[in-house]
């Protein structure tokens, strides 16, 4: 069934539009005088070819294992390379390929995000989705099975999310970000639409045998053009056909808030059940600059900034984590991919701007183009005992090349102690103030 958004919910996109209030004013940071960190391990280099397996990092989430912390995972989606596996050194423990195409002429399967659910049914859930096929793969966590701990539970019968049938997900308007959520009414997945502005919310399931399912239950849908404060109206410039689309999101879990990075926009905030109005309460630079797309070099040529953006992300706006303090504090980390930094905000009242970071080079080399990052406070054994920061970095280095001496295309994950970025950005580190087991 198509998910319909319910009559609530109509006309939302342009009371937004007439609602958005402009970002305060902040010196947005000179790139030599960003803090910078450096990642203490990475993990193996994934290459987007044949030979590489058409792996191609997005999406990292950090589980933590209940009784021994530093043997806790990194679960990371890459693309048509399905999922990985890493322990907290980097070394890869597992890999679970992504479905084949259902036919000769459908598309495979696609892993773009991934978030964890702790103690559905008595078990850990690392939840994915697959942009390929239009679905959620869900799969279950074991302590117990160092070798290969991560099993598929989806439901034989797992619907399509946004389409109606194989031929539309073809035409790939499919399921893209996506954060989980628990509150006392059930376990959910918030996902987004791929090229278009809609965010979904629905409910996991339990499904005979041990299986887990989920349903739609309501869809919210953000703008695709805004009112700027000299009285025209802005479209982000795009392919022909698409709308400016979120990725990068995340629950809140002590405020049901839900964080939604539009990517050409900026960051909203809202209710995670998608019952109210959004906010968004930090743009990116580019916001508001005209652009025209040249169908020859399939860019946008842009216009005259006119200074209606923000001054702490330049597009596109991607991950969202938050790393938790005590007493509903902690900070909300974004990334933006355009200059290679992170942006950090208060978790708590209306997300103020605090500072920014890079993930440079030493031991290992940096991150740039990040499309998603995680934060976790609890102790994870003696190297990350103050929390860990895991990011995807979308060119790792060294090159490598391929038999005909092209340059592969390299991705990876890098792994920073919080500690460091603590002290470079002027943070707290508060390795007991929150557990994701007990939230």
């Amino acid at each position: 069934m198509r998910p319909l958004s319910p009559p609530s919910l109509a006309g939302l996109a342009l009371s937004l539009v007439a609602a958005l209030a402009p970002v305060a004013a902040t010196s947005p940071a000179q790139a030599d005088a960003v803090p910078t960190v450096t990642a203490k391990f990475e993990t193996p280099a994934l290459f987007d070819d044949g030979d590489g397996g058409n792996a191609n990092g997005d999406d990292p989430a950090i589980w933590v294992h209940p009784a021994k912390p530093g043997k806790s995972l990194v679960v990371a989606t890459a693309k048509e390379g399905g999922l990985y596996v890493y322990d907290l050194k980097g070394a890869q423990v597992q890999h679970i390929a992504a479905p084949p195409a259902p036919g000769e002429d459908d598309e495979p399967g696609r892993f773009n995000n991934v978030d964890l659910v702790y103690g559905f049914g008595g078990r850990d859930l690392a939840v994915v989705s697959d942009r390929g096929r239009d679905q959620l793969r869900i799969y279950a966590v074991d302590p117990a099975a160092p070798g290969a701990p991560l099993t598929d539970v989806t439901a034989p019968n797992a619907p399509f999310v946004f389409n109606d049938d194989q031929e539309q997900v073809n035409e790939a308007q499919t399921v893209y970000g996506l954060a989980t959520w628990q509150d006392k009414t059930g376990v959910y997945a918030l996902v987004s639409r791929r090229h278009q502005t809609g965010i979904g919310l629905l409910k996991l399931t339990p499904a005979p045998g041990g299986k887990v399912g989920y349903q739609l239950i309501r869809t919210l849908t953000l703008p695709s053009s805004f009112r700027l404060p000299d009285g025209t109206t802005w479209t982000p410039c795009l392919e022909p056909g698409e709308l400016p689309q979120v990725e990068g999101m995340v629950v809140d879990g002590g405020r049901d808030v839900l964080y939604a990075a539009q990517e050409d926009v900026g960051i909203w905030r809202m209710p995670a059940d998608l019952s109210g109005t959004p906010v968004l309460f930090d743009k990116v630079r580019e916001y508001g600059v005209p652009g025209v797309y040249d169908p020859d070099t399939e860019e946008c040529d842009p216009g005259l900034d006119r200074g209606f953006g923000g001054k702490h992300l330049s597009a596109d706006a991607e991950g969202l984590t938050i790393y938790y303090r005590d007493g509903g504090a902690g900070y909300l980390l974004a990334s933006s991919q355009g200059d290679d930094t992170f942006a950090v905000y208060r978790r708590e009242g209306g997300n103020a701007y605090i500072g920014q970071f890079q993930v440079g080079a030493r031991r290992v080399d940096g991150a740039q183009t990040s499309d998603g990052a995680m934060a976790m406070n609890v102790p994870l054994g003696d190297t990350f005992s103050g929390g860990l920061f895991v990011t995807h970095d979308g060119v790792n280095t060294p090159e490598a090349k391929d038999a005909d001496g092209e340059v592969r295309e390299n991705t990876n994950f890098k792994f920073v102690k919080w500690e460091d970025i603590a002290r470079k950005v002027g943070l707290r580190v508060e390795p007991r103030g929150w557990d994701p087991r007990t939230r």
